[in-house]
């Protein structure tokens, strides 16, 4: 955004030292409508964004001139030990049990400011909306309004792990928090060792178990301790139950004001936007709204249609002209009174699929969709549908029959199955061609400017090829795989549509101690003349460390061959199965790097010794009758 085309002149007030309780003063840019290089002294409303990644970087610098030409201060906070704030060392990633306790000081400092009128609403993605929640769980009295984009609510389920295995892309994201560390900010070498991680990450993310004090991180023990908390803490215990980590545990804390949740169906927090809104329109008297687009990690602001490999069409394309426009109209409605246009629904979501599915100009498959607004979410119409696993690959919605019926494969933790596609945060490296850390212009360059990924993210033809990491010649389609189980239905004679929560009742057996199962809902289209072997795109998809199968809090290993139900909690999402595709799901028990390999030892988690090759069985009889449940949407 051009300064020099703004509406409205503004003044900015950088690095204001804002006492916190404890006399920590946390660096605040202040942005205010102006006339004639001052200030104007309102009073107006407060557009608050607390963040560790830069407060003067662009992305949080246009939030600031374009609701300051708007009628609004604008306040943008570095977090604790981050940037120009002070406390350094209080930093712990987002287990900072501080972070509530500075938003409510923030804020109430804000409302006593005479140019305050008193309302502040706050906005932010991924981390700076991690800051929204745990302002809210202190009930600051002047926090009106929030839109909190893409965030956690749940550490333990959401971000760290999924269902006991450790999502890998927090080890990625720590060495991003360590390389601009206050503590190493004057230590060109320390800085170098993290950089090198970066470059390094392939073979980082394959050296497991990692070693204390042998990690790139070592150089900021904090962080480093982080990691292997997500690494080595597989029971939830009280690590995980504080607050810190856990905000759905103290929701009846929460302030009664309006949400703003918006999220994406490849985004790896679709489960805590969706729940953390029925949450809120459940025991809140104030307006809740959602939406949830086609979108990976904070995509909501990109302008492309796609995600992935594959299009959804230009409808689904919000951008950051239209995000702030939204946000802008939300607001003036909750902190200014302006009332809306229109009594709209409060859900707002984007149903994939219906497209024709040829290859578009950029090289995408093209899925399609389109947006819908819903009453209520989940949807109430949607009917849980169960679809059973049977022995001979068909998928159906008619149990199993045969008092006999299972299928095996050999899961070998060194040969996982390659992540193609799907819901992760970033899993990036430093190009070597990047230039070296000493050239004098690399330093001022954003981090995500440098990186590059090494897993894509989102909608992906399930097929193994060079360019994904963890492939191997031949490249196989992931059907083809002897360690993938794959149900597929008939074709579909009319369009299904599957919007909600899904979940999966599986019947295993190991003959390990501990193993992982996982789940993949794929949407396959037929084959035309772009794609002359079709196209099986992933929708959502999860794992269970089956140690956990009973009990988040206490570990049960296996009796090797014994029969045992096994509970999946799959991501939200809304896609439409178009007339001639089929629904197909994939059963293995890895999915590398999007989340860490299970040895098949059944040794404490993140400390094995060994790996062996687990006999894994998949039961699909009457008498265990495994399935997968579709919230299916009529039309």
């Amino acid at each position: 955004m051009n300064p020099t085309k703004l509406a409205a002149p503004i003044v900015v007030a950088k690095n204001v030292l804002v006492p916190m309780r404890d006399g920590v003063g946390l660096a605040t840019d202040i942005y205010r409508p102006a006339s004639d290089g001052e200030g104007l002294p309102g009073p107006f409303p407060t557009i608050l964004c607390r963040t560790p990644y830069n407060k003067s970087d662009l992305r949080y610098i246009e939030i600031g001139e374009y609701f300051a030409t708007r009628g609004y201060v604008v306040v943008l906070q570095d977090l604790r030990g981050r940037y120009k704030s002070e406390g350094i060392g209080q930093y712990f990633h987002t287990v900072n049990p501080h972070e509530g306790i500075d938003g409510y000081d923030t804020i109430e400092w804000i409302a006593s400011r005479s140019w305050s009128n008193g309302k502040v609403g706050m906005v932010g993605s991924s981390f700076a909306a991690v800051t929204q929640v745990a302002a809210a769980l202190e009930r600051p009295p002047h926090l009106t309004a929030i839109w909190p984009d893409v965030t956690p609510t749940n550490n333990y389920f959401h971000q760290a792990r999924e269902n006991g295995a450790m999502q890998l892309h927090m080890f990625w994201a720590l060495f991003v928090h360590a390389q601009d560390e206050l503590e190493i900010a004057d230590n060109p070498q320390a800085q170098k060792i993290v950089w090198d991680g970066l470059r390094e990450m392939r073979q980082l993310v394959m050296q497991t178990p990692w070693q204390r004090g042998k990690t790139p991180l070592a150089v900021v023990p904090r962080l480093e301790q982080v990691l292997f908390d997500y690494y080595t803490k597989g029971e939830y215990d009280e690590y995980w139950a504080q607050k810190a980590n856990n905000f759905e545990a103290f929701y009846s804390e929460h302030s009664d004001i309006p949400g703003f949740f918006s999220g994406g169906w490849f985004d790896p927090y679709a489960n805590a936007m969706t729940d953390y809104y029925t949450a809120m329109a459940k025991q809140n008297k104030s307006p809740q709204r959602m939406v949830m687009g086609p979108w990976s990690h904070v995509g909501m602001r990109g302008d492309s249609s796609f995600t992935g490999d594959v299009d959804f069409g230009p409808a689904c394309v919000w951008g950051v002209a239209h995000y702030f426009e939204r946000q802008l109209q939300y607001f003036d409605e909750h902190l200014k009174g302006i009332k809306p246009h229109e009594n709209e629904l409060p859900v707002e979501i984007f149903v994939m699929g219906g497209g024709d599915g040829h290859k578009t100009r950029e090289g995408k498959f093209f899925h399609g969709g389109k947006w819908r607004r819903e009453k209520h979410w989940p949807l109430e119409r949607a009917e849980l549908t169960k679809y059973f696993m049977h022995a001979d690959g068909a998928l159906q919605t008619a149990a199993p029959t045969s008092a006999d019926g299972s299928l095996s494969y050999e899961f070998d933790p060194k040969n996982p199955v390659p992540t193609i596609g799907g819901s992760l945060c970033g899993l990036m490296e430093m190009p070597a061609e990047s230039g070296n850390l000493d050239d004098m212009w690399a330093r001022f360059l954003s981090p995500v400017l440098k990186l590059r990924h090494i897993v894509g993210i989102g909608g992906f033809d399930q097929r193994e090829s060079a360019e994904i990491f963890g492939s191997t010649s031949p490249y196989p389609s992931l059907a083809d795989r002897p360690d993938v189980l794959v149900f597929e239905s008939a074709p579909l004679t009319e369009d299904v549509e599957v919007t909600g929560l899904i979940s999966a009742d599986l019947w295993i057996s190991s003959s390990a101690l501990d193993t992982d199962f996982t789940v993949k809902l794929i949407d396959c289209a037929p084959a035309n003349a772009d794609y002359p072997n079709g196209y099986a795109m992933n929708i959502v998809d999860s794992i269970m460390r089956v140690r956990y199968r009973n009990s988040w809090e206490r570990e049960e290993l296996l009796e090797p061959g014994k029969v045992y139900p096994i509970h999946l909690r799959l991501a939200p999402t809304s896609n439409l199965f178009k007339a001639g595709h089929r629904i197909r799901v994939d059963i293995s028990s890895s999915n590398f790097p999007r989340l860490d390999v299970n040895p098949n030892t059944g040794e404490p988690v993140g400390q094995h010794t060994h790996t062996v090759v687990a006999r894994n069985t998949l039961h699909c009889s009457k008498e265990f009758p495994s399935s997968i449940s579709l919230p299916i949407v009529k039309s």
